[in-house]
């Protein structure tokens, strides 16, 4: 009997196990740039610091996807779909001058390359709907409690203190009356309020964790923001000014210290000399030094000219969060989580030994708790200390000895004499100022530096 050629096939390896042949995998389509994660983040540290509601140039708005769609005085910012003819490219590549962001370093090409697919793909704004709402806006924030003070300031005159608030410095009439002006910016936190010599312009430093550090400098007459220097990758901490209120001097988390000019924001130098977190800096009395101190112990003194590291003035003992330079001599007070204030020279009377310590003038007495800012009188007799406790102490700087003490509530995070030196105001945890008289350490005067909005009762 002949089988069918089919069938004989067919019988042959029907018991044979079915053997599949692979499947084509899909290759996924490539993740779209996105607006919100990949092109908002490079805006926020190189580009919202000239153009934000405080501060428009060229009248271009950056702070919103809105505002950057709209564009400014030269038209739309971009045409989504065509990267060519948009005008932001043309700014960033400076096919059109001046280059853009103006007076820094270009973007780098990856981060333009960002920009170009993004417009291709369609420029769509992706930002989360819960986002949207923290948004920075031309309007002052609206508070139902008071925020946690982290900085204030007394104008050189007297007249007015500035307290930090959220995205915004309060600045008061002195006596707690009232509110002279509300200046609103775009950084979340202010952790550092300093008046240049003469009081006409205003230093606020801080920024928006883990985004962007800014550096802003309000004129006071005006109540104008005449510039904001936005850098690094997270806030900035312990600025001050120079003598001569031309350079300021800052901390970073990324273990630098940075100094800017004040007229340019000109970044004049990054000097890398800690091997942890930065949190305060100070000027020499001359202007060509500065002492810093951070999270790795370190009081280290360097050149502000050139960026060399001198050498630490201080023994190594616990993390350092503060310093003070005393008014009129070069020698700091720093302080942290040791709790004890050290009063250090910046200059060595003699040659440095392997754990030298001869620059230190004297130890003030245990806190009771972690120092967290320290403040000298106006005429440096006296020296005030917060801390994670409930009291600020008054010293004498001359022999240490307590002279009054101020009892408040809670941590306190920022101090200031005022110019007569007759008042000390603080503020800290619980959102209040307070102000005392330095000889008696009395409480003279309490507020909440912020206007609070209450809760609307709904009825059922």
């Amino acid at each position: 009997m002949k089988w069918p050629c089919k069938l004989f096939i067919f019988l042959l390896f029907s018991n044979l196990p079915v053997l599949s042949l692979p499947q084509s995998e899909e290759v996924p389509a490539p993740e779209k740039t996105s607006y919100f994660k990949d092109v908002w983040p490079i805006v926020q540290r190189r580009c919202q610091g000239c153009h934000q509601p405080a501060f428009m140039k060229a009248d271009l708005l950056l702070t919103r996807y809105e505002g950057f769609e709209k564009g400014g005085e030269n038209g739309p910012a971009f045409i989504p779909g065509n990267p060519d003819d948009s005008i932001v490219m043309a700014y960033l590549t400076g096919e059109i001058e001046p280059q853009m962001p103006s007076e820094k370093s270009p973007l780098s090409n990856e981060e333009i390359l960002i920009f170009s697919q993004w417009i291709q793909e369609g420029a769509n704004d992706d930002t989360p709907s819960e986002m949207r709402l923290r948004l920075p806006s031309t309007e002052p924030p609206i508070y139902q409690l008071p925020p946690v003070i982290t900085a204030i300031a007394y104008s050189p005159n007297g007249r007015f203190l500035a307290v930090s608030g959220f995205r915004e410095v309060l600045v008061h009439r002195a006596d707690g009356s009232g509110i002279e002006a509300r200046l609103v910016g775009i950084s979340d936190r202010i952790q550092s309020l300093e008046f240049s010599s003469r009081g006409f312009f205003l230093m606020a430093a801080g920024g928006t964790p883990a985004q962007f550090g800014e550096v802003q400098f309000w004129h006071i007459p005006t109540q104008k923001l005449m510039r904001s220097v936005t850098t690094c990758y997270d806030t900035v901490f312990g600025a001050s000014f120079s003598p001569d209120a031309k350079k300021v001097v800052f901390g970073c988390s990324d273990r630098t210290v940075r100094v800017i000019d004040r007229l340019s924001g000109e970044e004049l130098l990054r000097m890398g000399h800690h091997e942890n977190w930065v949190l305060a800096a100070v000027f020499g009395m001359d202007g060509k030094r500065t002492v810093s101190v951070g999270r790795d112990r370190a009081a280290k003194l360097t050149d502000a000219l050139s960026g060399a590291f001198f050498e630490n003035i201080n023994l190594l003992r616990g993390e350092l969060t503060a310093v003070a330079r005393h008014p009129a001599r070069d020698a700091v007070v720093i302080g942290g989580e040791g709790r004890i204030p050290y009063y250090y020279l910046m200059d060595r009377p003699r040659k440095m030994l392997i754990a030298d310590d001869s620059t230190l003038i004297r130890e003030f007495e245990r806190q009771q708790g972690e120092i967290l800012a320290i403040s000298f009188s106006p005429d440096g007799k006296k020296i005030a200390i917060a801390s994670t406790s409930d009291e600020v102490p008054i010293y004498s700087v001359e022999n240490g000895d307590r002279l009054a003490t101020c009892q408040t509530q809670g941590a306190i995070y920022t101090l200031a004499f005022h110019p007569n030196g007759e008042q000390l105001a603080t503020g800290g945890f619980d959102g209040h100022i307070r102000v005392f008289d330095v000889d008696s350490g009395r409480l003279s005067t309490k507020f909440i530096p912020v206007p609070i909005e209450k809760k609307l009762q709904v009825s059922n």
